[in-house]
């Protein structure tokens, strides 16, 4: 039976190359290990509550937990390599934007809220990176692609859900080199749901 978790658990996630949900966990310790979802949960809590002031924290995201370096540091982290950050356009972050708010939307939808066609490039770097994926067809004459975000998008921006996007008031202004939001209120949003094809 293991009595400290909180080193196994540290080591686990530490060696992961993604995020892990609390059920993959429960999935690498045995029967002999004494360790269940539960145990696994309080200790993820314990070990978020001890990290505090530290220069990195383990974080909740839509598909698991990781560990990740502050917000606050990247400046500095982030000139540990040379290459730079990819920059994205304008138009790119308006369309994902748009479509992680209205989804499941359509390309048409997106094109009369921006005002300006959408260029085939950004819907593909965005399916590329797997930020967006089709999420089926609207039931309209010509039965156009519905989009909308993915847990990849999630993790990426550090969300565990939808309902943790800003409210589009309280966003005061947009990094657009991290594309993160520079300072953001408390959210008051309603979930969105989904609407796939069966």
């Amino acid at each position: 039976m293991i009595k400290d978790l909180s080193p196994v658990l540290e080591a686990v996630l530490l060696a992961a190359d993604q995020p892990l949900s609390v059920e993959r966990l429960t999935q690498v310790f045995d029967e002999h290990d004494g360790v269940d979802s539960k145990r696994i949960r309080q200790t993820l809590r314990d070990l978020q509550a001890s990290y505090a002031g530290r220069g990195y924290q383990l974080l909740e995201v839509a598909s698991g937990f990781r560990f990740q370096v502050r917000q606050d540091y990247a400046l500095w982290v982030s000139r540990l390599w040379q290459e730079k950050p990819q920059k994205y356009s304008r138009a790119l972050i308006e369309t994902l934007s748009i479509i992680a708010y209205q989804q499941p939307i359509t390309r048409g939808e997106i094109e009369a809220i921006r005002g300006v066609a959408v260029s085939t490039s950004i819907i593909h770097t965005m399916i590329e990176r797997s930020w967006i994926r089709s999420v089926g067809h609207k039931e309209v004459p010509g039965r156009p692609e519905l989009f909308a975000t993915t847990k990849a998008f999630l993790d990426h921006f550090n969300l565990r859900q939808l309902s943790e996007l800003p409210a589009l008031d309280d966003l005061e202004a947009w990094d657009e080199a991290t594309m993160a939001p520079a300072k953001l209120k408390q959210p008051q949003q309603q979930e969105i749901e989904v609407v796939t094809d069966r």
